[in-house]
């Protein structure tokens, strides 16, 4: 755990960090490290450095040391201080340790090279003054490491043989090796290999922000509930979701590791997503936008039993029970009135099969005031019945699917979209959340199948035709009956 700035660094994110890492499958064992648990040996290696001439105290601020830092194309300007004694800046280093200064009012610097091409080699700052608490030394230290110095020598005391960084990192690999380098120099790591850095392009992709900044700007204004909220790209947004920890281990490994600098498009992760799923979850069936049905040439009382498989793909013999009344429910997408061409639901006049039951042909239906549907007719073909003798000789292309009126249970469904709009620049996507997609939640009142009023929170379906939904928690979401959908049977993102 990399907790060198106390004003960063929390035990929420320890923990959270702890809890993801198991939930993927994964355990460190024995091997949980905390960088501040080195902050006294970080302390011995910067004073060997000042002794050997390598680091001094500077005495400038913060906007002097960038003005005198240079630019890509014009070298920096040695600080006034870099020459200071080494007996005068191993005493200014003991009273920052101290508290005898102010925050900003000192710094020690590695002393490398102001002229060098690399920027992050022109006399960085190791150390710092910051009078914060530490989230677990307390308020043992008032000056901390900075990454670049805290980083390699972390790796070296935990006998690191490959450092794996991100591509931004690469510019920083030699000021890793120098700061190794003159340690070893000063007598510290002098029976041992040093650890190397290698960089690997990091994880991008698509319609999504995994900055750490612009993700917890997200959480400030309050345009999501939370870094766990369903739809952050977080492992605590995953998990909640009900993204299972398999498919998202099957995604690492068909994307692999690279050095090119690429995007992986969403619907990889989400395929990886479907896969796993679709072998693993129960079928049942919710209407998401109900329009009522009325079977004319049956009577009131008319009740038929129909049978829908749990688990289609695994070939068991393990059927669930759907009762078929006169009033049933069907989706409102799947009726039209003027239906454009390559449309095989139902509309005037046409035929489909209501799944796992009978084919019907549409007899009519009823508008209100403003021309909307509220009701459509229709009569079955009682020898149509699935799986009965004479079903295969009524030959339809759709297939929708329904529920009995007087049985369906109410539920409110969660549809969770891509927290961006398009593809954009990184510039674009940070001004003023222009590109934050309004409708990556949707609460919709639903209807479905009342096995469901018994779901675990941990049960997981796939809704057919609909996606896959995972119950969730009345205590969070305000519900007392609440799905939330983990993805959908296909992408339509791009037709969309």
């Amino acid at each position: 755990m990399d907790d060198t700035n106390p004003e960063k660094e929390t035990d929420e994110y320890v923990a959270e960090i702890k809890e993801s890492v198991k939930w993927l499958g994964f355990d460190w064992g024995e091997h949980l490290y905390f960088a501040s648990d080195y902050f006294e040996q970080f302390y011995k290696f910067a004073v060997g450095l000042i002794k050997s001439g390598f680091a001094y105290v500077d005495s400038q601020n913060s906007e002097e040391i960038r003005l005198n830092r240079g630019t890509l194309t014009t070298p920096g300007k040695d600080s006034p201080f870099r020459n200071r004694d080494n007996h005068e800046n191993l005493e200014l280093f003991e009273l920052m340790r101290n508290g005898r200064f102010a925050n900003g009012e000192l710094v020690l610097r590695a002393k490398i090279d102001m002229a060098s091409a690399n920027i992050n080699m022109r006399d960085p700052v190791i150390y710092r003054i910051r009078h914060v608490e530490h989230h677990r030394q307390g308020n043992n230290w008032c000056i901390y490491p900075l990454y670049d110095f805290a980083h390699p020598l972390s790796d070296a005391i935990e006998k690191i043989s490959h450092s794996i960084c991100t591509l931004e990192f690469e510019d920083h690999r030699p000021a890793y090796n120098w700061v190794l380098e003159k340690t070893k120099e000063c007598g510290f790591f002098s029976n041992q290999l040093l650890p190397k850095q290698y960089e690997f392009s990091r994880l991008s992709l698509s319609n999504v922000i995994l900055s750490k900044r612009r993700l917890g700007e997200l959480v400030n204004s309050r345009l999501v509930t939370g870094w766990d909220d369903p739809r952050m790209p977080t492992l605590a947004g995953a998990k909640k979701r009900g993204y299972p920890p398999k498919g998202i281990r099957n995604f690492c490994n068909i994307i692999g590791v690279t050095k090119a600098d690429s995007k992986i498009d969403f619907s990889v992760l989400e395929d990886c997503m479907r896969e796993h799923l679709n072998d693993n979850t129960q079928r049942r069936i919710a209407v998401i936008w109900p329009l009522k049905l009325i079977i004319e040439n049956v009577d009131s009382i008319f009740v038929e039993k129909c049978f829908a498989p749990n688990y289609p793909k695994r070939g068991e013999n393990k059927y669930r029970e759907i009762l078929f009344r006169k009033e049933l429910v069907i989706d409102r997408d799947d009726f039209c009135l003027n239906p454009p061409k390559g449309f095989f639901r139902l509309s005037p006049g046409k035929r489909v099969r209501l799944r796992y039951a009978f084919v019907i042909e549409c007899t009519g239906y009823e508008l209100d005031d403003d021309g909307n549907v509220i009701l459509v007719k229709a009569k079955i073909f009682k020898e149509s019945k699935s799986g009965s003798a004479g079903a295969d000789r009524f030959k339809v292309k759709g297939n929708i699917h329904w529920l009995s009126e007087k049985d369906a249970i109410p539920l409110k469904l969660l549809l969770f979209d891509r927290l961006l709009l398009e593809e954009s620049s990184r510039e674009s996507i940070e001004k003023e959340n222009a590109f934050f997609n309004e409708k990556s939640l949707r609460k919709v009142d639903s209807l479905a199948e009342p096995e469901l009023s018994n779901a675990c929170m941990k049960d997981q379906f796939q809704f057919e035709r609909h996606g896959y939904f995972k119950r969730l928690s009345q205590k969070e979401f305000g519900e007392s009956l609440c799905f939330g959908r983990i993805v959908s049977l296909k992408d339509k993102w791009k037709k969309v």
